[in-house]
């Protein structure tokens, strides 16, 4: 049995596609101590992981403290690894715990670093597209061009510093903007398809491209027994930037009333009280499980995470995707140029809009016709499965044989 450190964020986006890999780890005798956010603890430790948390308010607050240009946030990220470094190195160093390989989420600046400091072996895990150094440099550039040039330069001076205290303090060689924002390794595991990847024929075979890591994880039941789903449409913006009363006002003004049977989630930020008299075809929730509510939906409305884009897919329901932030705006296009759905703003959307747009996509067969490619190319790449026996060779391939 090999023990593993699993470094990560806490955010679902980022936890979720791990949960799979981490119980398929644990079935096939590895022993994984996972580092997260405590509000993610139960969730992970659920797959049979030891749990290490840091404190997630200081990391915010850390990574946010260079401001939002691009220089700020890749000095961000390294700011926050002198908060993941330390509790790291004290939940397991004072307590002689060794391990023999590291994974580490390939966008939480501190794995590739964590790797140096305790000479392991790394594994990069990637739960959005992956980014080639080109792409991101000419980001960087197009987004620097948004910030006044002073506050560009004096982020860029930050960073540089930064970069001298983290290498004298923890003795690693920190290396370029890309290096600290995506922590490439000699194996990387993306929980994609190569179909789905923009460019995917581009990356070498040390992508591995496993597919959505689609495990059964617990979600709480809904009943679906009373439910018309011969026209079922599902709205969600994800679990993070949730609270949008005025849009889901707007979805109860684009289908009230009419054939479609509408379940809303609305996330725990939001009252459901505050969007007044609530339609006979609207179910509204605070939470539904995701996953079993795909299998019956004929239409997805979503911010476009690489989450939620994913699940949807792999079941073949067509999408209209509104994203919000991060990488959305990327995975949206991409929906868009594949024929799975559309790609619409939210500003300005009218609900006219909205419910023109989802009729058709739901009377064009096209559009279901793509998805269900896309959703092929899912299951092929093997999943959670295909992640671990690639980690496996990958390890042997090190020598590491236990």
């Amino acid at each position: 049995m090999a023990r593993v450190l699993f470094i990560n964020a806490g955010s679902e986006g980022h936890i979720n596609p791990t949960l799979g890999v981490v119980q398929e780890l644990v079935r096939r005798g590895e022993e994984v101590v996972y580092l997260t956010a405590e509000p993610f603890r139960h969730r992970v430790e659920a797959t049979g992981a030891k749990v290490l948390t840091y404190d997630a308010d200081k990391f915010f607050k850390a990574f946010l403290a260079g401001g939002r240009s691009p220089w700020g946030r890749v000095g961000g990220l390294l700011r926050a690894a002198d908060v993941v470094i330390p509790s790291v190195l004290e939940q397991t160093q004072t307590r002689g715990e060794q391990f023999d390989y590291i994974i580490h989420d390939a966008m939480f600046g501190s794995g590739r670093l964590l790797a140096q400091i305790l000479g392991l072996p790394a594994i990069n895990s990637c739960t959005s597209f992956v980014v080639q150094p080109s792409s991101f440099h000419e980001m960087q550039d197009r987004l620097s061009r948004t910030f006044p040039a002073e506050e560009n330069e004096r982020a860029k001076q930050e960073y540089e510093e930064i970069i001298r205290n983290v290498e004298a303090k923890y003795h690693v060689r920190v290396g370029s903007p890309y290096e600290v924002f995506f922590n490439p390794a000699p194996l990387t595991i993306v929980y994609t398809s190569r179909d789905f990847q923009p460019d995917g024929e581009r990356f070498d075979d040390s992508y591995k491209f496993v597919g959505p890591s689609i495990a059964t994880r617990s979600q709480g039941e809904f009943d679906f027994s009373h439910v018309d789903t011969s026209n079922l449409i599902y709205i969600s913006l994800g679990t993070v930037f949730n609270r949008a009363i005025e849009f889901y006002k707007l979805c109860i003004d684009a289908f009230a009333n009419t054939k479609y049977t509408v379940i809303l989630s609305v996330g725990s930020q939001t009252q459901i009280t505050e969007l007044g008299d609530i339609p006979e075809n609207f179910i509204v929730r605070h939470y539904v499980p995701q996953l079993e509510v795909l299998r019956h939906a004929k239409l997805f409305i979503t911010h476009g995470g690489m989450n939620s884009t994913s699940e949807g897919l792999y079941y073949g329901v067509p999408l209209v995707v509104l994203p919000q932030s991060a990488d959305q705006p990327m995975i949206a296009q991409r929906v868009a140029a594949l024929g799975a759905g559309i790609n619409l703003a939210r500003e300005n959307l009218t609900a006219a809009t909205l419910r023109e747009s989802a009729e058709r996509v739901l009377g064009d067969p096209t559009f279901k016709t793509a998805c269900d490619r896309i959703g092929e190319s899912f299951r092929a790449a093997g999943g959670y499965r295909r992640a671990v026996d690639e980690i496996f060779a990958y390890k042997h391939s090190l020598g590491i044989m236990k």
